[in-house]
């Protein structure tokens, strides 16, 4: 059985969201493609044995890109399909795994559009990463004998107090779910206290993410100039930044900017323009100017290489409340990390990161600035925290593997 109340509010809310969609495509057109499939309607076809893997955007699609190499390794003979709700995970997932698995949106969560998207792709498992509970998802795939796992599940307090506003639907949700692997301890005892039955400590697959060979050695643009990485920038952060990097003065070291969404890239650079600094854009493709000041990193699925080229790298989404993006990657290859108060998102690697010496946590844009320039000087505390992170992420790997033995559960592998 599906959830009437619940299916009356979204079916009342539709209209809202094709607004929605209306209103994200002044600033990125890609939201007027492929509706038909929100609505549980698709041209793509896949004739082998299909795995799904739900990744609403970027980060999670960046997540499973362990779990999706295990999966295809494991089960050669079933074809991936990733379904995401936002064009950049859309875009993610065509940079990350190109044309070895297919994508498509899932569906807004109604009976019908939900059926139509099981029925057309059959999935023999369905994993939701991270965490997205849509309950007429979760019970019709119960209902049609289909295991759908919340794996690499994370919940934040602030996420975890949403969902208590609707404690029935949320606790059916829960446990309509074949399985629940969490990142963390905290993350695991806050989806018991809304209903989930049992949940395993897995950790977080994002450990075991590990840098393209063919990483692009941005240092060749660069050249040997002190570099500074704000990294996922979030809106008004770099305003806060930048500010304070002319307050500070940032002498001869480059400041890089790579906001978290593309839409942003011609803000930020309105930003950095109106106050004056020498500007240059890495789709330029051009070698970086002694007197550029601030280096814009406008580009898709090039991070690694970003963390790479810096010296010293602030993990965006943590100086305003917005919870922290990925600080594992910078991590994994020996760059400096200094994050700001908001770690919401990644609470237990921020705090295991601090604990390992391999990150700094600051209060403030000036207080990081401050950090940044005064590690910049210093290689003997560059180089302690490069060792600190790295053996940080190795000694936290192996979720990849904890979450394929459980999927072994529900889908065994060919001997």
């Amino acid at each position: 059985m599906t959830h009437p109340i619940y299916t009356l509010v979204i079916v009342t809310l539709l209209p809202w969201a094709l607004l929605h969609l209306l209103w994200r495509a002044r600033r990125q057109p890609a939201y007027l493609r492929h509706w038909a499939e929100r609505f549980g309607h698709y041209d793509a076809v896949v004739p082998a044995p299909t795995i799904w893997i739900h990744a609403v955007s970027v980060g999670e699609t960046r997540a499973a890109q362990p779990l999706v190499a295990a999966l295809m390794a494991r089960y050669p003979d079933h074809r991936i399909l990733l379904t995401h709700m936002t064009p950049t995970g859309r875009a993610t997932s065509e940079d990350l795994f190109g044309d070895t698995v297919t994508r498509v949106y899932l569906p807004y969560d109604t009976p019908w559009g939900v059926r139509r998207f099981l029925r057309h792709f059959r999935p023999h498992i369905g994993l939701i990463m991270e965490t997205e509970l849509w309950p007429n998802l979760i019970t019709t795939c119960r209902t049609q004998q289909i295991p759908l796992l919340l794996v690499n599940a994370r919940l934040s307090e602030r996420s975890a107090r949403r969902y208590r506003r609707f404690p029935n639907l949320t606790r059916t949700a829960l446990t309509h779910l074949a399985a629940i692997s969490a990142i963390g301890e905290e993350d695991a005892v806050r989806l018991r206290a809304l209903g989930a039955p049992e949940v395993s400590v897995f950790g977080s697959v994002k450990f075991d993410i590990t840098p393209p060979d063919n990483l692009r050695d941005f240092r060749l643009q660069i050249g040997q100039r002190p570099v500074f990485l704000c990294a996922s920038s979030r809106e008004g952060e770099e305003a806060l930044i930048l500010d304070a990097w002319q307050k500070v003065g940032g002498g001869t070291a480059l400041l890089v900017i790579v906001p978290r969404h593309p839409q942003r890239f011609d803000e930020v650079a309105s930003l950095i323009a109106m106050r004056g600094l020498k500007l240059q854009r890495r789709s330029d493709e051009q070698a970086v100017a002694a007197d550029t000041q601030v280096w814009l990193g406008d580009s898709m699925g090039e991070m690694f290489a970003y963390h790479a080229a810096a010296d010293v790298v602030f993990v965006g989404g943590s100086l305003l409340d917005f919870g922290c993006q990925n600080l594992i990657e910078p991590c994994a290859v020996g760059t400096p990390v200094l994050i700001g108060p908001s770690t919401y998102n990644f609470a237990e690697a921020a705090r295991g990161a601090i604990k390992a010496g391999a990150a700094i946590q600051v209060g403030n844009a000036t207080e990081l600035v401050t950090q940044a320039l005064a590690l910049l000087g210093d290689d003997t505390r560059k180089s302690t925290m490069a060792t600190a992170g790295r053996q940080f992420t190795t000694q936290h790997r192996g979720a990849t593997a904890r979450n394929l033995a459980l999927i072994e559960r529900f889908i065994p592998a060919a001997r």
